[in-house]
């Protein structure tokens, strides 16, 4: 049954149905052809997927992103960490990293920080004498921090589909994220040592103290937001929305670089990209609910258990596994489709679920800058206006720089513990 739903599933795919259709269809020919389930199980359990409370985060996280790249909120962190990296070697990619990285922690999508960062920094890098390919793969790379420092899609995702606490997976993705972040920082500072790029002031400089006047009410954002969630002030869903509130604030009053009119094109593009990945969460949900029904997540943990006789070798099946999916399956699909099968089985080997959580979501992220499904790499392509090979040669050793973090990750679970310890998460 799941060989044929899985292969079916796939097929659509490549014959270029939509990610969502092509889950649901499969899972409406499983829920057909091996249960005796009625149809009316399809419209109750594509509800049901969605009836979560958490999701609710969602469309709000994106429609704050979104808000942050229109209002000149992203811009006055790019001049802020730029004006304060210009004098090292690479200081320009290196303010790639960190920008995406503050970025992150309040839009939550790492399409929307490619976007909204690598509109400002992907140009400046050429005039500044890099290679477009390398500055297009270190953006959609460094935009993979945004499924990893909180608040996360993904995580949620993952929270709401493993049973596991949102709150914690937020805490601990820290570890993964700052991991990733200062090993894109070293090998940037090795690579340009390397190929000779050196300090260039080729591009006007901005005063450090009035670009951080300029950047003060920007930074407040993350501290607002992750200082509330942490502080147990509001819930992560509850974020989203202060989130919201305070980019509008910002963007429409302060800076005024928002009106009202450029308003309702940010929402209408926010509300595109929360109806794709709400029906993919739908679809997936029927899918799961098929698999469960005919016991094959039972199946599978039972022979996962007799194959694998220890984390260790499960881990390392469970990641090659996933970096395959990865490939050619949506993150947010391969989460919801996933988690419910392999999350149960990770924790009968003494796994916990936040750890395995972090291990499946930094895994899944790599195949935003993998060929052939890359979503991170066609939207850098978009914004450099460059085909995808261009990238390839630059990409290949960032990619191996996140296999070597997630490696980390895997097998040394303090790096997802630490954060939960330090703010008394357990």
């Amino acid at each position: 049954m799941l060989p044929t739903m899985i292969v079916l599933m796939m097929a659509l795919m490549l014959l270029a149905v939509p990610v969502a259709v092509a889950i649901g269809l499969a899972g409406l020919i499983g829920a057909v052809s091996f249960t005796n389930l009625p149809l009316i199980v399809v419209p109750q359990q594509a509800f049901i997927a969605l009836d979560k409370f958490p999701l609710a985060a969602i469309p709000f996280f994106i429609l704050a992103g979104n808000i942050m790249a229109a209002g000149g909120i992203s811009s006055r962190l790019v001049d802020l960490v730029d004006s304060l990296m210009r004098d090292v070697r690479g200081g320009l990619p290196m303010s790639c990293v960190i920008v995406c990285m503050i970025f992150a922690a309040v839009s939550g999508s790492s399409v929307a920080t490619t976007f909204a960062i690598g509109a400002i920094l992907i140009p400046a890098m050429v005039r500044q004498g890099y290679p477009v390919g390398f500055a297009a793969a270190l953006q959609a790379t460094a935009a993979e921090l945004g499924v990893l420092i909180p608040p996360s899609i993904p995580m949620i995702l993952f929270g709401v589909a493993a049973a596991a606490p949102v709150g914690d997976l937020f805490i601990a993705g820290l570890g993964p994220g700052l991991l990733i972040a200062l090993a894109l920082l070293i090998y940037i500072a090795v690579w340009t040592r390397v190929t000779g790029h050196t300090v260039s002031d080729t591009l006007p400089r901005k005063p450090v103290l009035r670009s951080f006047s300029r950047a003060a009410l920007a930074l407040m954002m993350p501290v607002i937001i992750l200082g509330g969630i942490y502080g147990g002030i509001f819930t992560p869903t509850e974020a989203s929305v202060v989130a919201v509130i305070y980019a509008l604030v910002v963007s429409l009053f302060v800076y005024r670089e928002l009106s009202f009119a450029g308003l309702g094109r940010v929402i209408w593009r926010s509300t595109l990209s929360s109806a794709v990945i709400m029906f993919i969460i739908s679809m997936a949900g029927l899918f799961s609910f098929v698999l469960t029904r005919a016991g094959i997540p039972a199946q599978i943990g039972a022979w996962i258990v007799e194959t694998f006789h220890g984390p260790v070798s499960f881990l390392l099946a469970v990641n090659v596994f996933l970096f395959i999916v990865g490939m050619f399956v949506e993150t947010s699909a391969s989460i919801v489709v996933l988690a419910p099968i392999l999350a149960p089985v990770a924790v009968q080997f003494g796994i916990s679920p936040v750890h395995f959580g972090l291990i499946m979501i930094t895994n899944l992220a790599l195949g935003m800058i993998t060929p052939p499904f890359g979503v991170n790499l066609f939207a850098a392509c978009a914004v450099a206006n460059i085909g995808l090979e261009r990238m390839i040669r630059h990409l290949l050793p960032l990619v191996a720089v996140i296999l070597l973090c997630l490696g980390l990750v895997t097998y040394v679970p303090w790096i997802t513990a630490f954060p939960l310890q330090l703010i008394g998460g357990q």
